[in-house]
């Protein structure tokens, strides 16, 4: 494993994925970066962090990809003194600065696309694009959030997959004390960040106006942790959101369905570029 520099960060590569670390204030962070074109900052669920999925690498095939673990999860240092989601938002605003990046598109998944919209509340004009899947963050009583940490381990694949079968990607069939180890390390950091309250702002709804960057929510059709009534009223408030769902999927969408969540992804950050480029504007 390598650090990795600003220079570095800041130049696309080509070919398989680099892995490193970024030193920022508080600690290194632990980050895949691979693909080249206009950057896309990646911030991962509560699962899955420490690995380059398949869903990166697609995204990969136009764009930079940057990979970061959260503080406390997957390989990045623990940052004891960030105690809750709005010093997530300053600590990737660090993370943005330290890779010389200028308005990156910023994509966000589950507890990730909480993260991402409170950091494009807090500085609309520090990302160039917002792209929120499944997203955690707001509080509707009447589609409430399910608790992933009062399941069995086999209720937890029920909940995050439609087909259990697509659980592999997430979960190994056969898991290590360093699997369990990793999980158990990530689970805490979210339960640092999110217990309460339980993975919700309520402040987040009167806020989202403030974000100008142009904006896609996409949900799993057959999301059972977060109802898909979030991501709708996620688009509902965000000015000029467009809202997308994808069929036959659960709440792990980049796991179960990679191939489908990174068309759609790529699809709208290809729009956003080309209008870009026409207007004139600069990155």
């Amino acid at each position: 494993m390598t650090q990795m520099t600003t220079s570095e960060a800041g130049q696309g590569v080509s070919g398989p994925p680099t892995e490193g670390f970024l030193e920022v204030p508080g600690g290194r962070v632990h980050m895949f970066r691979g693909g080249a074109g206009a950057p896309v900052l990646f911030l991962h669920a509560a699962g899955g962090a420490g690995r380059w999925h398949e869903f990166h690498e697609l995204l990969s095939r136009r764009f930079e990809v940057f990979a970061p673990d959260h503080p406390g999860f997957g390989g990045s240092d623990g940052f004891p003194e960030l105690e809750g989601v709005d010093d997530l938002v300053f600590h990737y605003l660090d993370v943005i600065e330290a890779l010389g990046l200028e308005r990156p598109h910023v994509v966000g998944a589950s507890f990730g696309g909480w993260v991402a919209a409170e950091l494009a509340v807090a500085r609309p004009d520090a990302i160039g694009s917002l792209t929120l899947l499944g997203p955690a963050g707001l509080r509707l009583p009447e589609h409430p959030v399910a608790d992933l940490f009062l399941m069995t381990p086999e209720q937890v694949v029920g909940a995050l997959f439609k087909d259990p079968a697509r659980a592999t990607a997430l979960f190994p069939g056969e898991p290590g004390i360093d699997d369990v180890l990793a999980a158990y390390r990530d689970m805490t950091a979210l339960a640092r960040f999110s217990w309460h309250p339980f993975l919700s702002n309520p402040k987040l709804e009167r806020r989202l106006h403030r974000i100008t960057a142009r904006t896609l929510v996409a949900c799993p059709a057959d999301d059972r942790v977060i109802p898909v009534r979030h991501g709708a009223r996620y688009a509902e408030l965000i000015p000029q959101a467009r809202f997308s769902q994808v069929d036959d999927c659960g709440h792990a969408m980049y796991f179960e369905r990679p191939g489908d969540f990174a068309a759609v992804v790529t699809e709208f950050l290809a729009k956003v570029e080309a209008g870009t480029q026409q207007s004139g504007a600069s990155r």
